[in-house]
């Protein structure tokens, strides 16, 4: 975690956007010692949404597990997997 106070990035702007390129990671800035904002790059910003996105799908799924609804078997999703490799169906249904 890089911590940076907020004139950093008004004065050095390419060095900030630089540390958050290589480093994947935010930076939090703050004014007068206190945390303010957080910025990071758009890759990580990308990379971040999308975990959060499969968490959600995810825990979906556990809460459908837990409450008794069937899933799919491997034949059926490798069928459908399929599909979409091959032209198949496209629409996300099995």
């Amino acid at each position: 975690m890089q911590i940076k106070p907020s004139a950093s990035i008004r004065q050095n702007y390419g060095e900030v956007s630089k540390l958050c390129k290589t480093t994947m990671e935010p930076v939090y800035l703050t004014v007068n010692g206190e945390g303010d904002l957080a910025v990071m790059s758009i890759e990580a910003f990308e990379r971040r949404e999308k975990m959060l996105d499969l968490r959600e799908a995810l825990l979906r799924v556990e809460e459908d597990r837990a409450a008794g609804k069937k899933g799919h078997s491997i034949e059926e999703l490798d069928s459908y997997l399929s599909g979409i490799v091959h032209g198949g169906k496209k629409d996300g249904t099995l």
